[in-house]
C-alpha cells in the first residue's frame, strides 16, 4: 500500500477509533485535554509507521497501546503526578503480558461508559456554547480543528483558541471525568442534546455564508446523536431528538433545486424526501413515546415533523395537529421563536389573519428585533392577505437582516413579487 493510501486509512481509523481512545485514555489520566494530546501523538506514529509496516489487524489496540505508552514517557519526565504514572505504568504491564485478543477486550471494556463520560465533559454547562459546539466535534467527533473552521465559516485560530481555552476551563474548573448522577443527570443531558441540536441546525439551515446547507455537519450531528441513543437508551428525549434530525435530515435532497437554490417546505417534491431516514425517525419517536412520561420539547418537536412527513402532499398536512402540538411546546419550552411557528402553523390552519395576530404581538419581543424570520414570516402572511406593498416590506426586511447569501435571493426574489 501506498504511502498516500496509508495515509487515507490512518485518517479513516482515526475518524472511527477517535472518541473511543480519547474517553480511554481520559479515564485513566482524568485529563481531556492530556488525553487528545496523548491520541494525536498516537496518530502521529501510526502515520510515520504505518506506511512502512503496514496497518496493525488491530489498528484501535495498536493506538490505545501506543498512547498509553506516550503517557508513560511524559509522567517518567515529570510532567505529571507520581501517583497517575504508577496507575498508567501498571496498566500498560498488563497490556503487554495480554495477547491480542486480550488487548482488544481491555480496549473495550467499559468503552460504552468511557464516551458517554467524555460526552458528558465536552458539552459541560462550565463552557460556552461555542466551546462545547467546538470541544464535542473535536475529541467525539473527531474533526480536525480546520474541518470544524470551516463548517461554522469561522477562522482556524478562533477555533483552536475556543479548544485550547475549553480545555483549560475544564481543568481549572476541576470537572471530574465521571457520569453525572442523577440529581444533575438531567440538567447535562439537557446540555447534550443542546450541542448536538445546534450543531444539526447550523448544517441544515446555515446562518452565513454561501451555502444553504451544509451537509457534513448534519451528518455529524446525527452520527452524534444516534451514538447517544445507544448509550442513553432510556432516555425519551435523546429518541425525540434522533427522531427529529432523522427526520429533518430525510428532506435534504429536497431543499434545493439544482442550481443549488433554496426550495422551501411546500414546494419540496416530497418524492425526494429519503424514506429510510423517515421510518428510523418514526421508530425512534414511538420508542421515545413508549418510555412514557409527559413529552419533552424534543419529543414534541420530533411529533411536529412527523406530522409533515406523513402528509403524501402539502394539502394533507395537519396544520391544526402542529399548531396543536406547538401550543404545547411553547408551555413546555417557551421562547419567541416557538411563538413564531405556532403564528405559521395557525396561519395555516386557520387562516393568515389568525397567525398575523400573533406575529404582530411578536414584534416588540427583543429576542426578535434582528431575527430575520419574523419579517420573513410576517411578509408571507400579508402577502396571502393581498397587503403586498406591507408583505414587500417585509421581505426586503428579512432580506437585509438574513447573513445567508441563497436566503437573501430568495426573500428578494419574494418582495420582487409583491412589485
Amino acid at each position: 500500500m501506498s504511502t498516500p493510501e496509508t495515509h487515507r486509512a490512518v485518517e479513516a481509523v482515526w475518524r472511527i477509533e477517535s472518541a473511543k481512545l480519547i474517553a480511554g485514555l481520559a479515564r485513566i489520566v482524568r485529563d481531556v485535554g492530556l488525553a487528545e494530546e496523548l491520541a494525536q501523538d498516537a496518530l502521529v506514529a501510526a502515520l510515520e509507521q504505518w506506511p512502512e509496516s503496514g496497518i496493525p489487524p488491530k489498528p484501535g489496540a495498536w493506538l490505545m497501546a501506543t498512547a498509553k505508552h506516550r503517557a508513560i514517557d511524559q509522567l517518567r519526565r515529570g510532567q505529571r503526578q507520581q501517583q497517575k504514572y504508577a496507575l498508567l505504568a501498571h496498566e500498560a504491564e498488563l497490556d503487554q503480558a495480554q495477547a491480542g485478543p486480550d488487548l482488544d477486550a481491555a480496549l473495550d471494556d467499559d468503552i460504552g461508559d468511557d464516551l458517554l463520560r467524555l460526552v458528558f465533559v465536552a458539552c459541560h454547562p462550565v463552557l460556552s456554547t461555542e466551546a462545547r459546539v467546538a470541544l464535542t466535534l473535536r475529541v467525539v467527533g473527531g474533526l480536525r480543528t480546520d474541518e470544524i473552521a470551516r463548517a461554522f465559516l469561522v477562522s482556524e485560530p478562533t477555533v483552536a483558541q475556543r479548544i485550547v481555552r475549553a480545555k483549560r476551563t475544564l481543568a481549572e474548573a476541576g470537572v471530574p471525568f465521571e457520569i453525572p448522577e442523577p440529581a444533575e443527570r438531567a440538567a447535562r443531558l439537557s446540555s447534550v442534546l443542546e450541542v448536538i441540536y445546534l450543531i444539526f441546525n447550523e448544517g441544515y439551515a446555515a446562518t452565513a455564508g454561501d451555502d444553504w446547507m451544509r451537509p457534513a455537519l448534519c451528518e455529524e450531528a446525527l452520527r452524534l446523536g444516534r451514538i447517544l441513543a445507544e448509550l442513553v437508551p432510556q432516555d425519551p428525549e435523546v429518541h425525540g431528538l434522533i427522531g427529529l434530525l432523522e427526520i429533518q435530515a430525510s428532506r435534504s435532497a429536497a431543499r434545493t433545486d439544482a442550481s443549488g437554490q433554496p426550495v422551501l417546505l411546500l414546494d419540496q417534491d416530497r418524492m425526494r424526501w429519503d424514506q429510510l431516514l423517515i421510518n428510523r425517525g418514526l421508530t425512534a419517536l414511538r420508542r421515545a413515546r413508549a418510555l412514557g412520561g409527559p413529552p419533552g420539547p424534543y419529543v414534541l418537536q420530533a411529533a411536529i415533523v412527523a406530522c409533515h412527513a406523513r402528509a403524501r402532499t402539502p394539502e394533507d398536512t395537519d396544520w391544526a395537529q402542529i399548531a396543536s402540538l406547538y401550543e404545547t411546546l411553547a408551555l413546555v419550552a417557551p421562547s419567541p421563536v416557538v411563538e413564531l411557528n405556532r403564528a405559521v402553523a395557525l396561519g395555516m390552519a386557520y387562516g393568515p389573519a389568525r397567525g398575523l395576530e400573533l406575529v404582530d404581538a411578536l414584534t416588540s419581543e427583543p429576542a426578535l428585533k434582528d431575527y430575520h424570520l419574523l419579517p420573513s414570516v410576517r411578509g408571507d402572511l400579508l402577502a396571502k392577505l393581498g397587503r403586498t406593498e406591507e408583505a414587500r416590506e417585509e421581505f426586503e426586511r428579512a432580506a437585509a437582516l438574513t447573513r445567508n447569501e441563497r436566503e437573501r435571493a430568495v426573500l428578494l426574489e419574494r418582495a420582487a413579487a409583491c412589485r
